[in-house]
């Protein structure tokens, strides 16, 4: 793999990555920021895609049609939804899962899956990262839809529904997208609160500072790309 794709919603997920590129060039396309440049021997290309489904989708296409990338990272955070980890703790993608489609429609198209499963590889080069970095993790699924979740009642229609390991609002659309064009993807996402109405409190009522939490995602996303 030497043309990687590395995409996260916010700013704050974004711009780790970018300031870790050498040799580092810009375009805008379709209200899209593409930073390009190299990264332990291979070229990388980074964007902050936006928050929800279709955001992540579009940008997820436009780097792997524009620029032939080989392979794709989602790097961001995500609500935690299970008790074999906490909050700063790291999810790193066995399976993707959309929670709020209907999902027997979706999968009638190519690539006709129900859900979307990571490259064992990428998989590898991640849990080597956390070994590196001493970051507590799982590997397991994760959830996507377009809402925030900072209800407990919702977290428990979720739970019902698929049992994810963490919950969020790009990563099935960009696994989808990938699949769809035969590229492996990886998703890492880091615990910044346990979707619940705490963590509802604590990133949007008060708008906690995340960069802590983007970090540590940043961090296992740089070692995997050098592990790829």
């Amino acid at each position: 793999m030497d043309k990687i794709g590395v995409i996260g919603a916010m700013p704050e997920e974004v711009v780790l990555l970018k300031n870790r590129l050498a040799n580092v060039s810009s375009e805008k396309l379709a209200g899209l920021e593409i930073f390009k440049g190299q990264l332990h021997g291979k070229t990388v290309y980074v964007c902050q895609s936006g928050m929800g489904k279709v955001a992540a989708g579009a940008a997820t296409q436009l780097l792997i049609t524009k620029y032939g990338i080989e392979a794709i990272i989602n790097s961001g955070i995500a609500g935690n939804m299970t008790s074999k980890i906490s909050v700063g703790d790291v999810v790193i993608s066995k399976e993707v899962i959309y929670h709020d489609a209907e999902i027997s429609m979706i999968s009638q198209h190519y690539p006709n899956m129900n859900s979307y499963f990571a490259n064992e590889n990428m998989i590898n080069a991640a849990e080597k990262a956390c070994a590196e970095t001493k970051t507590n993790y799982i590997v397991g699924k994760i959830a996507t839809g377009d809402k925030f979740i900072g209800e407990t009642s919702i977290k428990m229609q979720i739970k019902e529904f698929c049992n994810p390991d963490c919950v969020e609002m790009e990563s099935a659309a960009i696994a989808h997208i990938a699949c769809k064009n035969d590229i492996p993807f990886l998703i890492i996402r880091s615990m910044s609160d346990d979707a619940d109405e705490a963590g509802r409190e604590k990133l949007v009522v008060k708008q906690f500072d995340i960069s802590e939490y983007c970090d540590k995602a940043a961090d296992i996303c740089e070692l995997c790309i050098k592990y790829c």
